[in-house]
């Protein structure tokens, strides 16, 4: 992986699912709503001071979210934080940097 630029698309694991679950009342809140389904489907990671992940998640029927998670180097000891995301995604829209 070059550093800076991120990592080629690859399938949820279950760390990513366990992250996507940590950022999800952050969401939930900017929102304004809840979501009873939230599963990571795939990701990208970027190296930067930290990793941001870059995650797409199922939402529920035909509705998908990308999410921007960043995770601060281990010293910092810091919570995941939700950077950005863009709602209103499909399953087949590429997961790109934003």
């Amino acid at each position: 992986m070059l550093c800076g630029g991120t990592s080629a698309a690859r399938p949820a694991t279950d760390e990513t699912q366990k992250i996507v679950e940590e950022v999800k009342p952050q969401l939930e809140e900017k929102e304004g709503k809840t979501f009873d389904v939230f599963t990571a489907v795939e990701f990208k990671t970027q190296v930067v001071a930290g990793t941001n992940y870059f995650i797409k998640v199922h939402v529920g029927n035909d509705e998908f979210v990308h999410l921007r998670v960043f995770r601060s180097l281990p010293h910092e000891n810091q919570p995941l934080s939700l950077h950005s995301y863009q709602s209103s995604k499909t399953r087949h829209d590429e997961l790109a940097f934003f």
